[in-house]
């Protein structure tokens, strides 16, 4: 009895895709910034709308952190870096 081996073959994409790194931008709480202007920033940089920002805001307050988004290091980066201009509790996970 021989032994059969099956052969797995995979596009260029798909290895790519499963040695991409993700990051994550994370939104922390702090005692500074009102809901007000946490729903306004993610509406204006990150394009959440209202109800979605409001439930981020909410998450933050309840859980402490919340990711608000997922990417490249250089994309995550460069919305940490606005964010964090806009006086907001930011980190690169």
């Amino acid at each position: 009895m021989g032994t059969e081996i099956q052969e797995e073959t995979f596009t260029l994409d798909e290895i790519l895709a499963g040695i991409k790194e993700t990051h994550r931008l994370i939104l922390w709480n702090d005692d500074f910034n009102t809901f007000e202007h946490v729903i306004h920033c993610l509406v204006k940089y990150l394009d959440y709308n209202e109800p979605q920002s409001e439930l981020i805001a909410w998450t933050v307050h309840n859980k402490g952190k919340c990711t608000i988004l997922e990417g490249s290091l250089t994309e995550v980066e460069i919305y940490r870096k606005i964010l964090k201009q806009e006086g907001l509790s930011v980190t690169v996970d």
